[in-house]
């Protein structure tokens, strides 16, 4: 199982370094290198990546602010010379915090690493469902019946075919948990079921007799994903 992967680095030197030592692992296949967080996102969007190696001090928006925007299950390296971002390398789950100048053997141990996380997300079998706390009770919620879910503050709201539940848990794990091939971000506050939408345009996606913003900064990856290729042209 091959990792696709990218380098983040405005240093051209410290890029080839990293280079040299992805060469060396035939489990990980280099997809580009980026100079900045634009070139980045720019690999990003044209191939599925798995893994990138990302510095953080980079011209405009850092590594650690780019994180925070990423929508992709995307596996994280930093690879830096400052030591202080390393607490919010460990709340963004970053998969390992390498300093500079970084040796051979502690970058064979950081990709051994993202390898093992990667097989053990892809060889799992998830179930179709999860239960939350709802009231006192735990709620069985299926992953079929879901439409939509609503970030309120520290709580959430699942949106079902049969019923709406209010629970205390973030955005951002109930995001990591759902299958990005089934469910899809579609504004900082909103996760819908692609298979439920009725309808679109470029503000707001229809799911039965909801309405739910579309937001400008994901429109173009949601047209992406959702029309693609089945849109039939005379």
């Amino acid at each position: 199982m091959k990792l696709n992967c990218i380098i983040a680095d405005d240093e051209p030197l410290a890029r080839k370094g990293i280079k040299n030592y992805v060469s060396k692992f035939p489990f990980l296949e280099l997809h580009g290198e980026a100079a900045s967080v634009a070139d980045a996102r720019q690999l990003l969007s044209a191939a599925e990546i798995n893994l990138v190696f990302l510095d953080i001090e980079m011209p405009g928006i850092n590594g650690v602010d780019f994180v925070r925007t990423l929508d992709k299950n995307v596996l994280i390296i930093f690879i830096t010379a400052f030591t202080e971002y390393a607490l919010e390398g460990y709340e963004l789950n970053v998969i390992d915090y390498l300093l500079k100048p970084v040796s051979y053997n502690r970058f064979e141990k950081a990709v051994i690493k993202a390898k093992e996380y990667f097989e053990l997300q892809h060889t799992k079998k998830s179930p179709d469902y999860f239960f939350i706390k709802c009231a006192n009770k735990f709620e069985k919620i299926i992953f079929n019946n879901i439409l939509f879910i609503e970030a309120l503050e520290n709580y959430i709201k699942i949106y079902t075919t049969h019923k709406t539940f209010v629970t205390y848990l973030t955005f951002k794990s109930i995001e990591q948990y759902l299958p990005s091939d089934q469910f899809m971000k579609v504004h900082k506050s909103y996760i819908i079921s692609i298979s439920k939408i009725t309808s679109l345009d470029s503000e707001e996606i229809k799911i039965e007799q909801h309405l739910v913003p579309l937001s400008r900064n994901y429109k173009n990856e949601v047209m992406e994903k959702i029309i693609g290729n089945n849109l039939l042209k005379r």
